[in-house]
């Protein structure tokens, strides 16, 4: 006999849990935020970002491509334009606004977009999340998501101590860190819903709990 499924209630507060796996606990970033990271450090930790923003667009048209719910699209299909932006200035998307915080630490556009820094372990694991998202059902993609339930946190204390830590950094810069304050909480509310709703059975609730741990190294 199955085990019974946990209720919404009871599965939130488990995918919640896993905040316990997120990156914001790796000595790095623990470094960064407290700030002992050198100049070097910052920068190879932005330029190596990029490659992930850059990715998430695409990665969020794979989940569209494979969802046949209308309404999830219409929701959807905002990540896209919050990262790819709009034309003019108004439409500042996530990736423009990640080469300006890369531009605020001292490097150039042209070394962030030609991968000077790019790390191939950075890559590798970049490629294969988008691959996942291609692969994988819609729901699971979108269940990939819920790694931003702990965003907001580590994006608020960059806003709370950089700017005292790393006074060389242009505060022009941290734009991006102020715009998904809002917008990943958004998007984890909309992520969130679907997760309840789709994985319903105790065997797909403990499927869903690995998921978000995976990409955990990848988010924020």
């Amino acid at each position: 006999m199955s085990e019974q499924a946990w209720t919404k209630a009871e599965f939130e507060a488990k995918l919640r849990a896993k905040g316990a796996y997120y990156h914001i606990h790796h000595p790095f970033h623990k470094r960064m935020n407290a700030g002992k990271c050198s100049k070097e450090e910052i920068q190879g930790w932005v330029a190596n970002r990029l490659y992930y923003q850059m990715a998430i667009p695409v990665k969020d048209a794979a989940i569209l491509a494979n969802c046949e719910e209308q309404e999830v699209r219409r929701s959807w299909i905002q990540r896209i334009i919050d990262h790819d932006g709009r034309n003019g200035e108004q439409g500042l998307g996530g990736i423009e606004a990640w080469l300006r915080l890369g531009e605020a630490v001292g490097l150039n556009r042209s070394e962030l977009l030609d991968e000077t820094h790019l790390l191939p372990g950075v890559k590798f694991a970049v490629n294969a999340y988008v691959n996942f998202a291609r692969r994988a059902s819609w729901e699971e993609a979108a269940c990939s998501s819920l790694t931003e339930m702990f965003a907001p946190e580590i994006h608020q204390s960059r806003l709370d101590t950089w700017p005292t830590h790393y006074t060389w950094i242009n505060s022009d810069g941290f734009s991006y860190f102020q715009m998904r304050l809002s917008q990943a909480r958004r998007d984890v509310a909309h992520g969130l819903q679907i997760t309840l709703e789709n994985f319903v059975t105790r065997k797909q609730q403990e499927k869903a709990l690995n998921i978000p741990v995976s990409y955990t190294h990848l988010r924020a």
